[in-house]
């Protein structure tokens, strides 16, 4: 079951029509992982999947083999079965038994009755919490007494005593919900990838092979021949393709590919796109594509189609280097940092207006990977 993240907090379910058949569901790959949800979600579902969740403890219930724990992550309540360990179930007696058959005493200063009383404290103490404590639990989720529960595969007591990882929690789930979980699995065949998302994939692997820095289109555009398929024109329409390639010989074995196949059946043929015009209009696809992921941008709108590559471009690297450290001495930005909105403008001022969100942001995690600059909190960075 997927679900719909919004900013305000509230995750609405999917409309079951929209959701892909059972049968299809082994082929996402977040159905064999454990998701981090939110508690409220779990509640709400009716299949059983793996779930990661971290919580306090509110409730516990101990029995022979196990332990009842009511987790709380703030959106709802679930009950989590959590086994003993085999240390745990082991009775005194047993252990002894077990630490005679090594031996009376200590070997060399080596005390193994005390080691091994060290290691089952140890165990005790990370699998045994108390109400308050915050938990992390992985299991499978079942239904039991007609209510939701965790199986717990694995669990143990968090120790956080400034709350740095239940933050850390707080601001990673969010994320997962809007670039994983309310997304729709790819569940088609390599067939059915689209033209554009294959033309996307191979100029990515030829700007990162060749470390390119700086192209145009026309440098790229025999790259992506072997994807225009071909399409039955008429004999003016294969002449006019040729002249929209300028004569050129690269594209002739694929103008001669398009012959008048429905001619040959006696049928009426159909004039549509030529090969060219087919090859000229996806590349413009693809490479709008990487300038709205942020892969390439424009310095400058002119006719001369010249693309820069945002993490090789050290002109713009420098640029908002420039601008975190210098705007970040403001007495405004000396202790948050700057705003990722802040640093936009200020890039767009002083170095180009084209560079785009999602480019900046590329920049800024390469930045960041090198330790030039530090994210303060969500979207606040400052200079080292």
């Amino acid at each position: 079951m997927r679900f719909c993240f919004h900013d305000e907090m509230q995750a609405v379910r999917m409309d079951p029509a929209e959701e892909p058949p059972s049968i299809l569901w082994g082929l996402d790959p977040l159905f064999s992982a454990f998701a981090r949800l939110y508690v409220r979600d779990i509640l709400e579902m009716t299949e059983s999947i793996q779930v990661d969740v971290l919580g306090t403890v509110v409730y516990k219930r101990e029995r022979e083999d196990f332990f009842c724990y009511g987790v709380d992550d703030s959106t709802g309540v679930i009950n989590c079965l959590c086994w003993k360990s085999e240390l745990l179930k082991e009775e005194q007696e047993e252990s002894r038994k077990a630490v005679k058959s090594i031996g009376d005493g200590a070997w060399g200063g080596f005390d193994a009755v005390a080691e091994l009383k060290k290691l089952k404290e140890a165990e005790r103490q990370r699998c045994h919490l108390d109400i308050g404590d915050l938990i992390r639990v992985r299991g499978t989720v079942k239904t039991s007494r007609q209510q939701r529960e965790i199986m717990a595969s694995t669990y143990y007591k968090v120790d956080d005593p400034v709350m740095a990882v239940q933050i850390s929690w707080m601001m990673e789930v969010p994320q997962l919900y809007r670039q994983c979980y309310d997304k729709q699995p790819n569940t088609a065949s390599d067939s059915g990838i689209s033209s554009l998302s294959k033309a996307t994939n191979i100029l990515k692997d030829f700007l990162k092979q060749k470390s390119v820095s700086r192209f145009r289109p026309y440098d790229v555009q025999d790259l992506l021949q072997p994807l225009i398929p071909s399409v039955p024109q008429t004999g003016s329409t294969a002449d006019q393709a040729q002249q929209d390639s300028g004569g050129s010989s690269a594209l002739r074995p694929v103008l001669r590919q398009t012959a008048p196949a429905a001619a040959r059946h006696g049928e009426e043929p159909v004039a549509g796109p030529s090969a060219c015009q087919q090859l000229r209009q996806l590349l413009k696809e693809a490479l709008q594509t990487l300038q709205d992921d942020g892969v390439i941008y424009r310095k400058v709108k002119s006719q001369d189609e010249a693309y820069l590559v945002t993490e090789r471009d050290k002109d713009l690297i420098m640029a908002v280097k420039d601008v975190i450290r210098e705007d970040c001495r403001r007495e405004k930005y000396l202790e948050k940092g700057c705003h990722v909105l802040h640093i936009l403008s200020a890039v767009r001022q002083r170095y180009s207006p084209n560079v785009s969100r999602a480019a900046l942001e590329l920049v800024l995690r390469l930045l960041e990977c090198d330790s030039n600059i530090i994210s303060t909190s969500e979207n606040h960075y400052t200079v080292v």
